[in-house]
């Protein structure tokens, strides 16, 4: 039931980092020259970035079950 809370809790998260991302971006881009990003860019950018680091963090919690 709390894993339920937990997605919930973190798509806040999610919408927020992306927009840190996007700005971030826009900083350092045309310094480097780089394009800038949208924000649609930034959201794919981090979520395949949370989708890459999720299982490094699972296998982090060794000693701690999911299920109970």
């Amino acid at each position: 039931m709390f894993g339920y809370f937990s997605i919930l809790a973190a798509v806040p998260g999610f919408f927020l980092s992306s927009w840190l991302l996007m700005l971030l971006w826009g900083v350092f881009a045309p310094d480097l020259g780089w394009p800038t990003i949208s924000y649609v860019t930034s959201m794919l950018i981090n979520i395949t970035l949370w989708l890459a680091v999720a299982p490094l963090a699972a296998v982090g919690r060794k000693g701690k079950t999911v299920f109970k």
